[in-house]
């Protein structure tokens, strides 16, 4: 059954930067309800930073209500610091959509950038490029962690809801 205009929140997650894009479409237009980044300060504890990222990722879950929230997968990075930094944030937002009810999907980086691009193999400004023409906005997101979110999103459009 296909939702009428559903409401999708792409997460990239980050200990540092949290990036999340809200989509929806109407017909079949995508369009940004509204994007940007959860930043949490460099010097503070780990746990700090995660209740931060916890506690801005539930306003929006409140103010927005997605029907599903859809989160890039851990890849295997060379940087295990990073990649454990980066599982900590997606853990986080793991729980509180859990917590939710809400449907979570999980893409892998590959299938994001074929879903917005065609090419699973898009360098990071083919995806900004196709997601700012996709969604009708005047400039490329930024932060970079906000495109990323919203191709997040907008893969999900993609694939739950293809027409």
């Amino acid at each position: 059954m296909k939702l009428q205009h559903p409401v999708v929140l792409g997460i990239d997650p980050g200990t540092a930067i949290t990036g999340f894009g809200v989509v929806t479409e109407e017909g079949h237009t995508p369009r940004a309800l509204d994007y940007g980044v959860i930043r949490t300060p460099a010097h503070q504890p780990l746990p700090d930073r995660l209740v931060t990222i916890y506690a801005e990722l539930n306003a929006l879950l409140e103010r927005y209500r997605p029907d599903a929230v859809a989160v890039e997968e851990v890849f295997f990075s060379k940087n295990a610091r990073t990649a454990l930094s980066v599982g900590h944030a997606r853990g986080v937002v793991l729980l509180a959509v859990a917590q939710r009810g809400i449907p979570l999907f999980h893409y892998k980086p590959t299938q994001v950038k074929q879903a917005v691009t065609g090419y699973g193999a898009a360098d990071k400004r083919q995806i900004q490029e196709m997601v700012r023409m996709l969604l009708g906005l005047e400039a490329i997101p930024r932060p970079d962690d906000a495109a990323d979110a919203l191709a997040i999103a907008l893969c999900h459009l993609h694939s739950a809801w293809a027409y």
